[in-house]
């Protein structure tokens, strides 16, 4: 049974929160400067809104998790598409039983009303008319308004709200009043050759060693030359030739993790194996 709230006569319906795997291994200092960005000071002081800015599969989502985790607090996540509109970020009013509207609260303003932590995932591909209906949110006022429902929500104190961006990826331009109101930048970077396989070997303990091994000098290799591949596309790898060996105790695991890369990355990822 989802949570239901009343604000000034409105009832609405809560998000559940969501449940991922929020493990961060090494770079530190990226958990520090969120965490940092989301304190408060001072009684007048409010906290930061930062932004995670890297390639695809650099860990964004899993660094804010992660955070929130360290500060015992709910995640909700809110995926940013470029359909996304206004009421869909706030309160959207469904049709219930017997034609009455009833009215359900975003994931994100479940975290402004419970006092979570919202993860707006790739935010970059909103339009402007979306992030228009959260600048109040974003500065000292701590609140929206959603025109559907007729009514404000003031954020909870303990409210806080990460951005995720790729760098590759943006389909809008942030308008400068919000990109302002977005700060800090965390520029997230890949993760050296020890941390890569330390998360590469956390998340398949099941592979075996010398393949994750040859899976992080192939990654190593490809961030070198500046390509896009990432420990995403490292785990995606590894699995599959775990699966493939698995099948067929007589396929070497070297052919397993050659076709796996061809297969996942074209051919053009098989010249970072040499």
């Amino acid at each position: 049974m989802k949570k239901k709230v009343t604000i000034d006569g409105i009832e609405l319906t809560l998000s559940h929160p969501d449940e991922i795997s929020s493990e961060w291994i090494g770079q530190k200092r990226y958990i520090q400067q969120l965490l940092a960005a989301w304190m408060v000071v001072d009684s007048t002081d409010i906290p930061m809104n930062p932004r995670l800015i890297g390639k695809p599969g650099v860990g964004k989502t899993t660094l804010a998790a992660a955070a929130a985790k360290l500060i015992d607090k709910k995640i909700y996540i809110f995926q940013a598409t470029v359909d996304t509109r206004p009421e869909d970020l706030l309160i959207v009013p469904v049709i219930a039983s017997g034609n009455q509207i009833t009215y359900h609260a975003s994931s994100l303003v479940t975290a402004m009303i419970e006092g979570g932590v919202c993860i707006l995932d790739e935010g970059n591909r909103m339009s402007e008319k979306s992030w228009a209906s959260l600048a109040p949110l974003l500065d000292h006022r701590r609140y929206i308004e959603s025109i559907i429902a007729g009514i404000k929500v003031k954020a909870h104190p303990d409210f806080r709200l990460v951005t995720t961006m790729n760098d590759d990826a943006s389909t809008f331009e942030i308008p400068e009043y919000i990109h302002s109101r977005l700060q800090p930048q965390i520029l997230i970077d890949f993760p050296d050759s020890e941390e890569e396989y330390q998360i590469l070997k956390t998340f398949l303990p099941f592979a075996e060693d010398d393949i994750l091994k040859e899976i992080t000098k192939f990654l190593q290799r490809a961030h070198k030359s500046g390509e896009k591949y990432s420990v995403r596309d490292g785990l995606n790898i590894g699995r599959f030739v775990s699966k493939r060996v698995s099948q067929n105790s007589n396929y070497k695991s070297d052919e397993a993790l050659f076709e796996a890369v061809k297969m996942i990355l074209g051919d053009e990822g098989i010249f970072y194996l040499k």
